[in-house]
């Protein structure tokens, strides 16, 4: 029987748990098996190989993929048990920063950061304008809402795009690479405003990128995924000292260890001799 969202009164420090959880793409299997316990009011940082279920993992949380085994549970609900309504209500409480904004080209900046208010709530314009310009505030953009999008650069697309995931004033933000592409001045206000705005709100923050430095600079726990399992979590500086091979290699950008600079292929001496030739 399908069921709404949970009051969330309660519960644990984890606001994100996954429970023996396989998922995948038809039969390739990205996670295998993984418990994850994301805790509450902190910055999470996702990390991890190409392809190892980074991507994965904030599609689980969302609901837009459903595990083949294992619960995924935000705040204590299980997402499986909730009918469309219920979940979209859950949805409401998280906010999604997508790779390079994904703003809608024909709205201009206010229009943008207005848009979830205008389909998910029946305030007054005055209200929404009111409530718009402080989140545009908030990410130092107040100035900028009667542009469009192609009147404005891409780290202050980003911002706008922040603010737009804030503007329901989520549980949840998650972040799908908010450093890439950004120039050094731009990306370092996008993980001050990260940090900023997690301790602002009071909410709880996912943040999946490769930026090693930027990403453990602002984190309170690092998640580390790979080869379908969690290789490694805990606090940055509990990650620089894992003793795990893959982990070692990702974190000092070392070209030999498990990852392997060459594919694999037959001996040279069979590839260039005579063999080879035939």
């Amino acid at each position: 029987m399908s069921q709404q969202p949970q009051n969330p009164s309660s519960h644990s420090d984890a606001l994100i748990e996954m429970r023996g959880v396989t998922c995948g793409y038809g039969d390739r299997i990205i996670l295998k098996d993984v418990d994850i316990s994301l805790p509450r009011g902190k910055v999470i940082g996702v990390m991890g190989t190409s392809g190892g279920g980074k991507t994965t993992l904030l599609r689980l949380i969302g609901r837009q993929l459903a595990p083949l085994s294992g619960q995924v549970l935000f705040d204590g609900t299980d997402l499986a048990g909730l009918d469309r309504q219920g979940l979209y209500a859950m949805r409401r409480r998280m906010g999604m920063l997508f790779q390079f904004g994904a703003l809608f080209t024909d709205l201009s900046v206010f229009d943008n950061v207005a848009f979830p208010l205008r389909e998910h709530t029946h305030l007054s314009e005055s209200m929404i304008r009111d409530m718009v310009l402080m989140k545009l505030d908030a990410v130092g953009l107040r100035g900028a809402r009667h542009l469009m999008p192609s009147e404005v650069s891409g780290g202050m697309a980003r911002r706008v795009a922040l603010a737009r995931a804030i503007v329901l004033d989520p549980d949840l933000i998650m972040y799908d690479e908010p450093f890439a592409g950004l120039d050094p001045i731009s990306l370092g206000s996008a993980s001050r405003l990260i940090r900023d705005l997690n301790h602002a709100l009071g909410v709880t923050s996912v943040v999946v990128s490769h930026d090693v430095e930027e990403t453990f600079a602002i984190a309170d726990h690092i998640l580390f995924l790979a080869n379908g399992r969690v290789a490694a979590q805990g606090t940055p500086d509990e990650i620089r000292a894992s003793t795990d091979p893959l982990v070692h290699q990702f974190f000092t950008a070392s070209p030999d260890g498990p990852v392997q600079f060459h594919y694999p292929a037959v001996s040279v001496a069979e590839d260039f001799g005579t063999e080879g030739r035939a």
